[in-house]
């Protein structure tokens, strides 16, 4: 991957929504040519190569940085792959959840809570039958949570950090939550980090993150597009 070209930095969310609306229309391998970029055989090795292309496009600096994708106007960009229908074909990965050092913190000032309190969702082809660089780029969506969403998002924050603080990270599964999930997010099983045992003893353990379960995204996407 090469980056010949450069994007101009955005002013504010309306110049980031008009360039996410530029895109959709577009294949992935369209894009790839534009940005002067190597198309992946799969994603197979390449899992964020689809959001790091849309980034590169819309003008993202944040990287790796643990901040928003658009931190200077406060958005985070979520690529979401979907079906024919428009429905999310996976879970959302949100952010790395903190499994140490969580003495004090709140809801209101948590890292989740900031990467989601704006979003642009752009919707990509994610059938495995479409070749990646014929998958077609969807329309865009800025979205905050209402306050429903809010606390379905507090609520299930605070159970799944309540268990990781009280030494049972290893005992949360997918049921936990009912929008929000924590999941191990690691590239093998030896990318281990530290985390609280039941009698406060530091263990190690995969890293987690926490997602957005597929019933909230699928109910967002069809309130916004009418699916």
């Amino acid at each position: 991957m090469c980056n010949l070209i450069s994007v101009p930095p955005l002013r504010d969310e309306n110049q980031l929504l008009l360039r996410a609306q530029a895109l959709s229309g577009f294949t992935l391998g369209e894009l790839a040519m534009k940005a002067q970029w190597r198309m992946p055989a799969n994603l197979k090795r390449a899992k964020g190569w689809v959001g790091v292309l849309l980034e590169f496009h819309l003008g993202a600096k944040a990287g790796s940085k643990p901040e928003q994708d658009f931190a200077d106007i406060g958005i985070e960009l979520k690529t979401i792959p979907v079906n024919a229908q428009g429905r999310a074909l996976e879970t959302t990965f949100v952010c790395v959840a903190p499994l140490t050092g969580n003495s004090g913190v709140i809801w209101e000032s948590c890292h989740l809570r900031n990467k989601l309190s704006r979003v642009l969702w752009i919707p990509v082809e994610g059938e495995r039958h479409i070749p990646l660089a014929e998958r077609r780029v969807g329309t865009p969506l800025l979205w905050s949570p209402n306050a429903e969403e809010e606390k379905q998002l507090r609520d299930d924050w605070e159970e799944l950090m309540d268990l990781i603080v009280l030494g049972n990270v290893e005992s949360i599964r997918a049921h936990h939550g009912e929008i929000l999930q924590l999941r191990p997010k690691a590239a093998n099983g030896q990318s281990l980090t530290e985390a609280v045992g039941k009698q406060g003893q530091r263990i190690m353990t995969l890293p987690r993150g926490f997602y957005l379960k597929k019933n909230f995204t699928n109910k967002l996407l069809s309130r916004y597009f009418f699916i």
